[in-house]
C-alpha cells in the first residue's frame, strides 16, 4: 500500500514504468519561465533550488517534494534528491531510478539547454561523495550562492538527513521556496485538469451509487452500523472503481482521505476530521455528515453532503441558506476576481437569506485543491487577495457548525452542516466536477412519517392483485399518496429554479451562443485560364472551342483566338432563323445583380467589361455542340468551385497514423453518406488504427479517415426490428466524404435481403420452406450483430489506452424501450434515447441531439381530444434554430415526461405551438428583462392559468406574435371548447352584435367566414393569413351546423 499512498502510482524503481518526456519538457520549460520571472517574489532570489522526496511511507501525507515528482516526472520518486541549476539538473538516486531517468538527458538538451546529470548512489553507499560533487556544482568563487528548499519538510531517512547537514554546513544561505512550487502547481494544464475531474467523478459516483444506498437501507432497516464502518466499505469501493458503476482501472486510483462519517451530534468540519466508532444515528431531526476525497493520477478531489432526517423547518431553512451561500461562492469562481469574492458572496447570501446563521459560517469557504489536496496560498478566505486565473482547481467547501436545536435530545441538540464540491475555474465560468452528486434539499431531506402514514386512509386501488410494498425511506418531498405526476411536478419545479439560475449566470456572463459559425460568402478564386499568351492552342479554324482542360471558352475576334474563362460566362443559347444559325454569350459584368464578391469586379472596379457576344454560323450541328459543352462544362466548373469552398471551410485534421500490428477491421460495410460519382456502389472495410478509423473500397479514390479526436459521439445500433445493423459517428467538426461535406458518418450491413414470391398464393406459416427462410434470416441478423459487436468491444478497450482514455470515448446503444415515433424532418421515424443523445439513425437526414447542450424543452399542442403533439427542443445556444420534433403520438406523452424528467430536462407544456424565433431574439436583446421576469417561467401554463383564468397564455414580453396574431391564437382556443363558448368576449361581441339588429343569416354567415379563416388550429400563421385575403371574395350558403357544430378534426402539419 505504501506505492499508493506516495503518488497513487508504482514506485519509480519498478520496472514497466516509462517518463513522458514530451511532459517533463513542457512542465520543465514552465518551472524555468516561472523562478526566472519571479526569482525575488516566489523563490527568494535563489541561484539553485534542491528538493528531496522523503522513503515510501503508509501514511496519507501531501508533501511538496512528493507533488514536484509527480508534476514533473508523473512517478513519486522515494529517496531521490534533485538539485535544479541555471543550466544542470542533477539527481541523487538509486541505479535503477537513474536508468529510468536517463531518457530524459537528450530531450532535455534540445528543447531546454539543460544537462541533466545522473548520480548513482550503491546500495550500502552513504552517498557522501556524490553530495560533494553536486555541491562543487552548486559553488561559485567568491560568490555567496543562495540555494532553495522546502522549509517544512523534515528530513527522513540517512540520505536526506545527510544531504540536510550537508547544505547546512557549507557556506551556502538556505531560503525557502515553498510559495514558488506553490505558484506552478496553482494553474492547471489540460491533461491535469482531465485527472481532477475523473476523480471527482469517482467521488461523487461513490457518494451517489455506493454511500446513499447504503445510508438507505441502514434506515429502512433500522440496522446498527458505526461510522467506521461506513468509512471501511467506502474506502472499498473507491479502490474499487467498478462498485460504483465507474470504468476506471483499479490500480490508477486511491483515496485522499479516509471518508468520513459524522451523525449523533458530535461534528467537526475541519479537514483533519475522522470518523468514530459510535453508530450511525437516525432518528428525527438527525443529521448525517458524508465526506468523501477520491484521488486518480495522483489528483484529488472532494465531496461533502449532509443528509437530513425528519428535519424542522429551521434546520431546512438553515440548510436552504448554506446551499444558496455555497452556489454564490462557486459563481465567484472566474477568472480575474480576487480569491476572497468567493466567501464575500457567501457572506453576502448568508446575511440577507439568515443573517441568525451568519456567525456559525466556517471562516473559509475551501482551498485549492490538486495534487495536494490543500494548495498553499489558495485559500478562500476574506483576506486572500491573489487573483483567479483559468485552470485553478478549488474544493469549495462551506459548512455551519455548532447550530442549536431546542429539543432536549442531546443526539440532535447540537448539528452541523457541510456542503463541498471541487470547481475547475474556466474562462466562461466555473464548471462543477462533481455535480453528479446531487445536493438539493429535497434530495438530502429523508422522511419517516410512520404516525401520519397511519393515520392516513390506504389506497384501496389494486395492481395485478399485487399489494403496493411502500419502502419507509422517502425523499421528504415524496408523500406516500403521491402520485408519480405529483412527484415529476415537484422535480420539474425544483429544475425550474435550476435552470433560471442556470441561464441567469450564463447570460450574465455573455454566454448567449456564437451562432452557427457561417461566415459570409468569400470572394472567389482567381480565376486564371492562362498563364502566358504562348500557351493559348493554336486553331486552323476561326471556329469557337471549349478547352476542358485549361477552363476556357475560346472565341474568334477579328480573326485572332480570345479566351474566356468558363466561371465568366452567364449563359449562352443558339437559335434558328432560316438558314443560319445564332449562338449568343453573355458574360457576368457589374451591375447585373450578380454576387458582390465576384472576383473581377473587386480587383478590376475600373475596367470596361463586355457584356455579349454573338455569332452566326450556317452549321447548325456544331452551334449546338458548342452550347452543350459550354452548359456542361461550366455547370462541371461550379461543382468543383462549390466543393473548393466547402473543402475551405473544413477544419484541418491531424494526420491518420496506421497501425503497426494488424488493425481491428470489419468488412463489407456500405457507408452513408456514399460517394459521388458513377459506376456501382461497392462496399468497404473499416479499420481501426493508432489515432483514427479508415474506411476504403477497391476504388482508390474512395476513401474516408475519421480521427477519434473528431469524434463526439459513437453510436452502436444492432438490428432488432430494423433492417440494419449499424454504427455511427457524429463528429465535432465536418469532414469531406466524397465531394460531401458532413458531420454525421455511418457505416452499416443489412440483415435481410428483401425478397418478393412470383407466384400470387400466400404462404402457409406451416411452410417448411417458410420456417427454413426465417430461420436463416434470424441466424444472419445474429451473426452480423455478433461481429459488430466484437468489433465495438474490441475498439472500447482499443480507447482505453493511455494516448486515448483523455478522449473518453465509448459507443452508446439506444434504448428501445423508451423510442417513440415523430417527424424531425419531412418523414416519420422512430426515435431513440441513449445515455448523452435523442437519436434517430436509420432515415436520413439522421437525427443527433446532445443532451447536455439542451436548454429546455416545450411540449406543444398539448390538450385533451389531440391524438398528437410536438417538441420543440431550445438549445443553450440561443443563436441556433430550436428543433421540432411534430406529430408526436399522444400515448408517448407521459413516457417523453419521465425520460426528460429523468435526464434532469426541465419541460414546459402549450396548447399551441410558438413562433420561436422572436422569442429568443427578445432574450438575447435583453437578457436583464428576460431574468427579470423570471426566466422561462412565463411557458409555465399552470402558473399562467392560476394568475387568471382570462389571461393571455404567456407574458406580454415575450408573446410569439403581434396582436392580431393574439386574438388568431384566442379563436383557436375557442375551437377546442364543446358546443357552448367560453370566452367571454366572444360572448359579449355576440351581444353587441345582437343589439346592433344583425339577422340570423347574417350572423351565421360571419361565423362560417371566421372559421374559414382560423381554419385547423395546426395550419400555420401564412395560411391563416392567405384564407384572410380569400374569405372575403368567397361565400357560400350559411349552414348552421358549421357554426354551432363540433370542432373539425386537428390535421397533422
Amino acid at each position: 500500500m505504501a506505492e499508493a499512498r506516495n503518488g497513487n502510482a508504482p514506485k519509480a524503481s519498478s520496472g514497466g514504468y516509462e517518463i513522458n518526456a514530451d511532459m517533463f519538457c513542457k512542465r520543465l520549460k514552465n518551472f524555468y519561465t516561472n523562478w526566472k520571472e519571479n526569482k525575488q517574489a516566489f523563490w527568494g532570489s535563489a541561484d539553485a533550488i534542491t528538493v528531496a522526496a522523503p522513503p515510501p511511507s503508509e501514511d496519507l501525507r501531501y508533501l511538496k517534494s512528493s507533488a514536484l515528482n509527480v508534476w514533473l516526472l508523473g512517478y513519486e520518486f522515494p529517496e531521490t534528491i534533485m538539485v535544479f541549476m541555471e543550466s544542470q539538473i542533477h539527481f541523487l538516486c538509486s541505479q535503477k531510478k537513474a536508468s529510468l531517468l536517463e531518457v530524459l538527458k537528450k530531450p532535455s538538451k534540445t528543447s531546454m539547454g539543460i544537462d541533466i546529470v545522473l548520480h548513482v548512489k550503491g546500495r550500502n553507499d552513504s552517498g557522501s561523495a556524490q553530495m560533494e560533487e553536486i555541491c562543487e556544482s552548486m559553488s561559485r568563487a567568491g560568490v555567496p550562492v543562495v540555494v532553495g528548499s522546502i522549509a517544512k519538510e523534515t528530513p527522513e531517512g540517512k540520505l536526506l538527513e545527510a544531504w540536510d547537514e550537508k547544505l547546512k554546513g557549507s557556506e551556502f544561505q538556505i531560503v525557502d521556496v515553498s510559495g514558488g512550487f506553490s505558484e506552478i502547481f496553482a494553474v492547471k494544464d489540460e491533461a491535469e485538469i482531465i485527472s481532477i475531474k475523473k476523480a471527482a467523478f469517482l467521488s461523487a459516483s461513490v457518494l451517489k451509487n455506493v454511500v446513499v444506498p447504503r445510508l438507505e437501507v441502514i434506515i429502512d432497516e433500522e440496522k446498527r452500523v458505526t461510522h467506521s464502518g461506513l468509512m471501511e466499505d467506502t474506502e472499498k469501493a473507491i479502490l474499487d472503481p467498478q462498485k460504483a458503476k465507474v470504468k476506471l482501472k483499479a490500480e490508477n486510483v486511491d483515496i485522499c482521505y479516509p471518508p468520513v462519517f459524522q451523525s449523533g451530534g458530535e461534528f467537526d468540519l475541519r479537514p483533519g476530521a475522522v470518523s468514530n466508532d459510535e453508530n450511525l444515528y437516525y432518528e428525527a431531526t438527525g443529521v448525517i455528515v458524508c465526506a468523501i476525497g477520491s484521488r486518480y493520477n495522483s489528483y484529488c478531489s472532494n465531496v461533502s453532503r449532509t443528509y437530513l432526517i425528519d428535519a424542522e423547518p429551521v434546520q431546512g431553512k438553515a440548510y436552504k441558506v448554506l446551499l444558496k451561500a455555497q452556489e454564490a461562492a462557486i459563481n465567484a469562481l472566474r477568472s480575474g476576481n480576487p480569491a476572497s469574492a468567493a466567501y464575500k458572496a457567501a457572506v453576502e447570501v448568508a446575511q440577507r437569506d439568515g443573517p441568525e446563521f451568519l456567525s456559525h459560517l466556517t471562516k473559509s469557504a475551501g482551498t485549492g485543491i490538486g495534487i495536494e489536496f490543500r494548495e498553499s496560498g489558495l485559500s478562500l478566505n476574506a483576506r486572500n487577495d491573489k487573483v483567479l486565473r483559468a485552470g485553478m482547481v478549488f474544493n469549495v467547501a462551506l459548512g455551519l457548525q455548532n447550530l442549536q436545536l431546542q429539543n432536549g435530545n442531546p443526539k440532535t441538540q447540537n448539528y452541523s452542516l457541510s456542503i463541498a464540491d471541487t470547481v475547475v475555474v474556466r474562462d466562461k465560468g466555473p464548471e462543477i466536477a462533481t455535480a453528479a452528486s446531487s445536493k438539493v434539499y429535497t434530495d438530502v431531506a429523508y422522511s419517516f412519517n410512520d404516525e401520519e402514514e397511519e393515520d392516513k386512509p390506504q389506497p384501496k386501488a389494486e395492481t395485478n392483485g399485487v399489494e403496493s410494498v411502500i419502502s419507509r425511506t422517502t425523499l421528504r418531498s415524496d408523500n406516500q399518496e403521491m402520485t408519480k405526476e405529483e412527484q415529476r411536478r415537484q422535480h420539474q419545479a425544483e429544475l425550474a429554479r435550476q435552470k433560471n439560475e442556470e441561464t441567469a449566470r450564463r447570460l450574465a456572463t455573455g454566454g448567449i451562443g456564437s451562432g452557427d459559425g457561417h461566415s459570409s460568402s468569400k470572394p472567389s478564386s482567381e480565376m486564371i485560364a492562362y498563364k502566358n499568351v504562348d500557351d493559348i492552342p493554336s486553331a486552323r479554324d476561326l471556329m469557337i472551342q471549349v478547352d476542358t482542360k485549361n477552363d476556357a471558352v475560346l472565341v474568334p475576334i477579328y480573326g485572332v483566338m480570345i479566351p474566356f474563362h468558363v466561371a465568366t460566362i452567364k449563359s449562352v443559347s443558339s437559335q434558328q432563323d432560316g438558314g443560319n444559325s445564332y449562338i449568343r454569350i453573355i458574360f457576368n459584368i457589374p451591375g447585373t445583380g450578380f454576387n458582390a464578391n465576384y472576383m473581377p469586379t473587386t480587383k478590376f472596379p475600373s475596367s470596361i467589361y463586355v457584356k455579349e457576344i454573338s455569332f452566326r454560323s450556317k452549321d447548325s450541328r456544331h452551334v449546338n455542340q458548342v452550347v452543350q459543352m459550354i452548359k456542361s462544362h461550366k455547370r462541371s466548373v461550379a461543382m468543383k468551385e462549390s466543393e473548393k469552398a466547402e473543402r475551405a471551410t473544413l477544419v484541418t485534421q491531424e494526420k491518420l497514423q496506421l497501425s503497426k500490428t494488424k488493425p481491428i477491421r470489419l468488412s463489407d460495410l456500405w457507408i452513408r453518406p456514399v460517394f459521388g460519382g458513377r459506376g456501382r456502389k461497392m462496399t468497404g472495410t473499416l479499420e481501426s488504427h493508432y489515432n483514427g478509423f479508415r474506411y476504403s473500397t477497391m476504388r482508390a479514390e474512395e476513401r474516408v479517415d475519421i480521427m477519434y479526436q473528431n469524434i463526439k459521439h459513437a453510436f452502436f445500433q444492432p438490428a432488432e426490428k430494423e433492417m440494419i445493423t449499424l454504427l455511427h459517428f457524429h463528429l465535432h467538426n465536418h469532414i469531406m466524404v466524397g465531394t460531401k461535406k458532413t458531420k454525421d458518418v455511418q457505416f452499416f450491413v443489412e440483415v435481410m435481403d428483401v425478397v418478393q414470391t412470383l407466384g400470387g398464393a400466400r404462404r402457409s406459416m406451416y411452410d417448411p420452406d417458410e420456417i427454413e427462410e426465417e430461420q436463416q434470416e434470424r441466424d444472419r441478423k445474429n451473426k452480423i450483430n455478433g461481429e459488430f459487436q466484437a468489433f465495438v468491444k474490441r475498439v472500447s478497450e482499443l480507447w482505453e489506452q493511455p494516448h486515448l482514455k483523455d478522449l473518453e470515448l465509448e459507443f452508446d446503444i439506444p434504448f428501445r424501450e423508451l423510442g417513440f415515433h415523430g417527424v424531425p424532418h419531412k418523414a416519420s421515424a422512430f426515435i431513440v434515447p441513449t445515455v448523452n443523445c435523442l437519436v434517430e439513425l436509420i432515415e436520413t437526414p439522421f437525427l443527433v441531439i446532445t443532451i447536455s447542450e439542451i436548454e429546455i424543452v416545450n411540449l406543444e399542442r398539448v390538450g385533451l381530444g389531440q391524438k398528437a403533439f410536438d417538441m420543440a427542443i431550445v438549445f443553450k445556444d440561443f443563436k441556433r434554430d430550436i428543433l421540432r420534433i411534430d406529430a408526436i403520438p399522444s400515448a408517448s406523452l407521459d413516457g417523453i415526461k419521465e425520460w426528460l424528467n429523468s435526464m434532469d430536462i426541465k419541460y414546459y407544456e402549450s396548447r399551441m405551438n410558438l413562433n420561436w424565433r422572436p422569442i429568443l431574439k427578445t432574450i438575447t436583446d435583453d437578457p436583464e428583462k428576460f431574468i427579470e421576469d423570471g426566466g422561462w417561467e412565463f411557458l409555465n401554463m399552470e402558473a399562467s392559468d392560476s394568475d387568471s383564468e382570462g389571461s393571455e397564455e404567456s407574458d406580454q414580453g415575450y408573446v410569439p406574435s403581434d396582436v392580431e396574431e393574439e386574438s388568431e391564437s384566442d379563436e383557436e382556443d375557442s375551437e377546442n371548447e364543446s358546443l357552448v363558448e367560453s370566452d367571454e368576449d366572444e360572448e359579449e361581441e355576440e351581444d353587441s352584435e345582437e343589439e346592433e339588429g344583425k339577422t340570423w343569416d347574417e350572423l351565421e354567415a360571419e361565423a362560417r367566414n371566421a372559421d374559414k379563416e382560423k381554419g385547423d388550429e395546426s395550419d400555420s400563421e401564412e395560411e391563416r393569413r392567405r384564407r384572410k385575403a380569400k374569405v372575403a371574395g368567397k361565400s357560400r350558403v350559411p349552414d348552421v351546423r358549421d357554426s354551432r357544430g363540433p370542432a373539425k378534426r386537428p390535421k397533422v402539419r
